[in-house]
């Protein structure tokens, strides 16, 4: 399954108006695509963001970085075609917490 990244606003918009799912580490928010919306209906999306509330530069940053990496290990097996995808960084966890743990709350998001 092939992933691209979310780099427009509006898809990050868009996003947020549909569904999430808020665990400890991280919050998951996901909409099903129209099919006039991209090329390739079974291409799945995905976006990160980590507002200042995370912490400074180097705090986001790492949060992003994690967050990034557990998307590359899971969405190409559990990820949903034709989905967007947006993961956000939660203030004090999602730079501290130990990988397995928030892997595992992706999982189960």
């Amino acid at each position: 399954m092939r992933v691209c990244i979310l780099k427009k606003r509006a898809d990050f918009q868009r996003a947020s108006r549909a569904g999430h799912i808020a665990k400890t580490g991280l919050v998951l928010q996901m909409r099903k695509r129209r099919p006039d919306e991209t090329d390739d209906p079974t291409l799945v999306r995905i976006g990160f963001t980590c507002s200042k509330k995370v912490g400074n530069a180097v705090a986001r940053n790492r949060a992003k970085r994690r967050l990034r990496e557990i998307a590359r290990l899971a969405l190409p097996y559990n990820g949903l075609p034709g989905h967007d995808y947006v993961l956000i960084g939660r203030k004090g966890t999602t730079a501290t917490m130990p990988f397995t743990q928030l892997r595992a709350d992706f999982l189960q998001a």
